[in-house]
């Protein structure tokens, strides 16, 4: 297949739609509810994406949930084809570095423990500890292969680098799953989205896919009211108080899913459902990026924004085209 067929387009868009949600998210990263809605309908809607940055950093800085997307595909391009002993060498050279931005603490533990020789298969963060770390940057793999039992085992395996706990297994297979049913193109049904999702995740932790499958049932509520189901539902256990969506990885998967199943045809409505939530806005806004970007492709994306993109001055649009466009084919 050739690097620049539409598999290069679905796949570039979504690193390039994961990306420009994670910079637009990061401006508010860990904010409550009203700052973040604020942000999206006084900066965002409004066409003044630009004027505002992250404090410590510029405009267009991504954070280290597409930075780890970036890795997973450069070490597919070293080796070829997936290689899990090649993306933990990825990872645990960018933390060795100092190059990361806003990692959580699941993912930063585990890149020491791989630094200082802990083979991959063991050196994930043990649950009880669940982030969304590994989900975070599963949505190349769904485009990476064809099949869902090929992507359900990549996806188990970048995520046990560094996250243990079943239930990040359950959200990465989650994400990169829906990545590829959006690349498909065809109408999306959420039941049927859902459902398809749902049984994967079953095989890791059932109450996982059991609350994507509940998704259906509030999927149709407003941002507000979704918001409310969320914190009263028990879904997000890890805000007893409504803050936002947490970086657990359940409510953050879920939430990321209810923003591209709301406007799944317009991916700047996405991303700010993704963002005005509050919490952690990077992540929910990368995951919803990535799978509107897979769907829609590059040029649906907002031109004037992706030339902003960058990692401390380097890996901006260009070259994450270029990474995409190399990477399309080669695991199928």
């Amino acid at each position: 297949m050739s690097g620049r067929g539409p598999s290069a387009d679905k796949l570039a868009g979504s690193l390039l739609g994961q990306a420009l949600g994670d910079a637009l998210g990061f401006v508010v990263e860990a904010q409550p509810p009203d700052t973040a809605h604020a942000y999206v309908d006084q900066c965002l809607r409004l066409g003044r994406a630009a004027d505002r940055h992250h404090p410590q950093y510029p405009f267009g800085q991504y954070s280290d949930d597409t930075q780890l997307a970036r890795e997973l595909l450069r070490s597919v391009l070293d080796r070829g084809t997936w290689d899990p002993a090649a993306f933990a060498c990825r990872i645990a050279e960018l933390f060795r570095d100092r190059r990361d931005v806003g990692a959580g603490q699941g993912t930063r533990s585990a890149a020491l423990r791989l630094l200082m020789g802990v083979p991959w298969s063991e050196a994930g963060t043990a649950a009880p500890y669940a982030g969304n770390g590994s989900a975070m940057r599963a949505g190349p793999l769904g485009l990476l292969f064809s099949e869902p039992d090929s992507i359900g085992r990549a996806a188990r395996e970048q995520s046990r680098i560094t996250h243990l706990d079943l239930r990040c297994a359950a959200g990465a297979v989650s994400v990169a799953l829906a990545v590829s049913i959006a690349g498909r193109r065809a109408s999306i049904d959420p039941p049927r989205f859902l459902g398809e999702i749902a049984r994967a995740a079953d095989q890791d932790d059932p109450a996982f896919g059991a609350a994507v499958r509940g998704l259906a049932s509030w999927v149709s509520l407003s941002p507000k009211a979704a918001a409310r189901h969320v914190n009263e539902s028990g879904l997000d256990p890890a805000h007893a108080q409504w803050q936002g969506i947490s970086a657990f990885v359940t409510p953050s998967v879920l939430w990321s899913f209810y923003a591209f199943l709301r406007s799944p045809d317009d991916y700047w409505e996405t991303i700010c459902t993704a963002v005005g939530v509050g919490g952690d806005t990077d992540t929910m806004a990368a995951i919803a990026g990535a799978i509107s970007g897979a769907r829609l492709g590059v040029a649906a994306l907002p031109q004037g924004l992706l030339p902003h993109l960058t990692d401390k001055g380097e890996w901006g649009m260009t070259e994450l085209v270029e990474l995409a466009q190399a990477c399309a084919g080669l695991c199928r």
